[in-house]
């Protein structure tokens, strides 16, 4: 039985985790041959200023504004 955890920044859509999760289970049911309704999924949503990338906290870092922006907007 596969158990996934998956981080993410807080901000995406319930439609956007439905789709991953789905890709996801999809890929475990082919390359592990885990029966599907045995794929348990945890999505654990952060905050950009809990996590840094680099040394620099994702809420501080120019290069990542765009899509810290981008998920505050959802």
């Amino acid at each position: 039985m596969p158990n996934i955890t998956v981080e993410l920044l807080r901000g995406r859509t319930v439609e956007q985790r439905r789709e991953f999760a789905k890709a996801v289970a999809d890929s475990a049911v082919e390359i592990l041959g885990a029966r599907r309704q045995d794929v348990r999924m945890v999505f654990q949503e952060i905050t950009p200023d809990i996590v840094a990338n680099g040394g620099v906290l994702a809420s501080e870092d120019d290069s990542r504004a765009g899509v810290v922006a981008a998920l505050a907007d959802n």
